[in-house]
C-alpha cells in the first residue's frame, strides 16, 4: 500500500504540471491496437522517479485488458536486496479515437481513483509491438519499453531520434538494468549515437 500512497502522491503532483510553453505539445501515436499492446514489457530506460526509487533492476511491466474494458497494469522491479517489489493498477482509455491516451492509478478506496492517476501516452510504437515509448505532455516523464530485455541498437536509434523530435531532454533519460540488457544507468544521450 505505501508504494500505491507513493505513486499516487508522486501522479497528482508531477503530471500536473503544463507542458512547456517554448516547445510544441507532445503528440500520441495516430492509434494503438490494444489488444495487441497488452502482455509483458521490460522497461528499457526511463526519467528516474521517485516511487521507483527502490527499483535497482528488471523493472517490468505487464497489462491485461479487463471485462469492464479497462486495463490492469502490475509493475514489479528487482530492489537491491534481490527481492522483488510490485504494485498493481488500473488504467482506462481517455481517447477513444486512437487509444493512445490512457489515465493510470494505483489508488483504490471502493474503486478505483482516477482523479488521482497520471496521463499515459503512447508517443512511439513500433508496428510490429516490439517497442513502445510512453510519455506526458510535461515531458517529465519517459519510459522506454520492450518486449525483450534489450533493444536491437537500430530500434534505439529510432526511438532516441524520435524523442528529440517531442523535445525531450534524452540525458534526463536514464538505461534501466536488466537481465539481457544493458547492465549499468547510463545517460541515454551518451548510449545512442546520433
Amino acid at each position: 500500500m505505501k508504494i500505491c500512497k507513493i505513486l499516487c502522491l508522486s501522479l497528482v503532483l508531477g503530471f500536473a504540471a503544463p507542458a512547456s510553453a517554448n516547445h510544441p505539445p507532445v503528440t500520441t501515436v495516430p492509434s494503438v491496437d490494444l489488444d495487441r499492446y497488452m502482455g509483458l514489457w521490460y522497461e528499457i530506460a526511463s526519467i528516474p522517479q521517485k516511487f521507483q526509487k527502490a527499483c535497482v533492476s528488471n523493472i517490468t511491466a505487464e497489462y491485461a485488458i479487463l471485462e469492464n474494458g479497462e486495463v490492469e497494469v502490475y509493475n514489479s522491479c528487482e530492489k537491491n536486496n534481490g527481492e522483488r517489489k510490485d504494485a498493481t493498477g488500473r488504467a482506462k482509455v481517455v481517447d477513444q479515437q486512437t487509444n493512445a491516451k490512457l489515465k493510470v492509478t494505483f489508488v483504490k478506496v471502493f474503486d478505483w481513483i482516477y482523479l488521482l492517476g497520471g496521463d499515459y501516452w503512447v508517443i512511439d510504437l513500433a508496428d510490429d509491438y516490439r517497442y513502445a515509448v510512453v510519455g506526458h505532455p510535461s515531458r517529465k516523464y519517459a519510459w522506454i519499453l520492450s518486449r525483450t530485455p534489450s533493444m536491437a541498437t537500430e530500434d534505439l536509434q529510432l526511438v532516441y531520434q524520435n524523442l528529440i523530435t517531442q523535445k525531450y531532454d534524452t540525458c534526463k533519460i536514464l538505461t534501466s538494468i536488466q537481465n539481457g540488457g544493458f547492465f549499468e544507468r547510463r545517460q541515454l544521450c551518451e548510449v545512442v549515437q546520433p
